[in-house]
């Protein structure tokens, strides 16, 4: 069993990384080998100590090297779900993988885009965040997608050879995936609503009934993703050491709340890593 699995590849889970790896502790980095959009669309980063006006990418670069150097990878797998088990913690991926660390560190980041009213109400009730595990569920059915990334089309190509009907609600530009049975929309819904399921998305303008919703975000809101875990203004509460008010669990980077700096992001995947060696150490 792994002694920490890391939600994240942004700053905050790469130096938590590298701070397990110094202090000899066995763990995994689930995200993606590009770290993180934040990182590789800054234009310019002026205010990280040690670096002078440097870009995004090139920050970028810098950082992956530095994985390669201390013998890191990424595991490019989508956490679905963390489960907070006897003593330990299990973590599903949309990929069908499943692995058991002891102690867990989230650094999901925060999206742009806010829950939808209705969202958590009708998880597993027709709205789900996994196209490849629920696509199945809906063949010949009208569904609604909510996505925020480009690097997600994959995945609402993968619907589109089930569903009879998509509503993409593209929150991105520009749109590439195409389907005679994708209609695209270019604005938000305000809900969506149903009696025991979901039944339609309503705009401020007009309602949709559909069979389902599936949102796609690069990230999962971290109460959904982790039950039970205490969140304040969508941010997840931390103590100093980042821990969580989940044993075994800590947080660290923007989900854990403003500033959104990387500085601060840096400085808690620290501090999360010596927790989780602290933790272990405690609990053997």
């Amino acid at each position: 069993m792994l002694d920490c699995i890391i939600v994240g590849s942004g700053v905050a889970g790469v130096s938590a990384g590298l701070t397990l790896k110094a202090n000899n502790k066995s763990f995994m980095i689930f995200g993606s080998k590009n770290l993180s959009e934040k990182i590789t669309k800054a234009e310019l980063i002026k205010n990280y100590v040690g670096l002078s006006d440097i870009t995004g990418q090139d920050f970028c670069k810098q950082i992956q090297a530095q994985l390669k150097d201390a013998d890191i990878q990424i595991q490019e797998e989508k956490v679905s779900g963390v489960y907070a088990l006897k003593e330990k913690f299990g973590v599903a991926t949309q990929e069908g993988g499943y692995y058991e660390s002891k102690t867990v560190i989230l650094c999901t980041g925060v999206e742009s885009i806010k829950l939808v009213d209705g969202e958590t109400q009708f998880l597993g009730k027709g709205v789900s965040y996994c196209a490849t595990c629920d696509g199945f569920l809906y063949k010949d059915k009208t569904i609604a997608v909510l996505c925020t990334s480009k690097r997600l089309e994959h995945e609402i190509e993968h619907l589109s050879g089930f569903a009879k009907k998509i509503y993409l609600i593209a929150m991105y530009k520009p749109v590439e995936v195409q389907g005679e049975n994708i209609e695209i929309i270019r604005k938000m819904p305000i809900k969506i609503d149903g009696e025991k399921r979901v039944e339609k998305v309503v705009f401020a303008d007009r309602e949709l009934p559909v069979d389902g919703v599936f949102v796609l975000r690069e990230s999962i809101a971290p109460s959904v993703l982790l039950s039970g875990l205490e969140t304040v203004d969508g941010h997840i509460k931390t103590e100093r050491n980042m821990q969580t008010n989940i044993q075994g669990c800590f947080s660290a980077g923007d989900c854990t709340g403003r500033p959104y700096q990387y500085a601060k992001a840096v400085g808690e995947g620290n501090i999360a890593g010596h927790s989780v060696t602290a933790y272990l150490s405690e609990n053997k």
